[in-house]
């Protein structure tokens, strides 16, 4: 099956949020309103209604997402200082 812009783009973010095993149910209804943004170009209405339907989806497929051990602003804050730190350390001792 060909994937449209919007399809692509959510099965993308699904399989990057891995939570395809916790809510298969949500994420096959991600995917079904993400072709149906992509297939209603020439209604509007039906496209402006599913694109707000996969807002929501989505919304609590994020909120389901395992929360990452690393990389988020704090851990990066922490690792700045750590070097600084660091760098004060050599400059100290010789």
């Amino acid at each position: 099956m060909i994937l449209g812009a919007v399809a692509a783009a959510i099965k993308e973010e699904i399989a990057s949020l891995s939570v395809d095993d916790r809510a298969p149910g949500m994420t096959a209804l991600a995917l079904s309103l993400a072709r149906s943004v992509d297939s209603s170009a020439k209604n509007p209405a039906a496209k402006a209604v599913a694109a707000r339907e996969l807002r929501a989806v989505m919304k609590e497929l994020r909120a389901m997402a395992p929360i990452e051990e690393e990389g988020d602003a704090v851990d990066d804050i922490a690792r700045q200082r750590e070097k600084r730190r660091e760098e004060a350390r050599r400059r100290r001792s010789g």
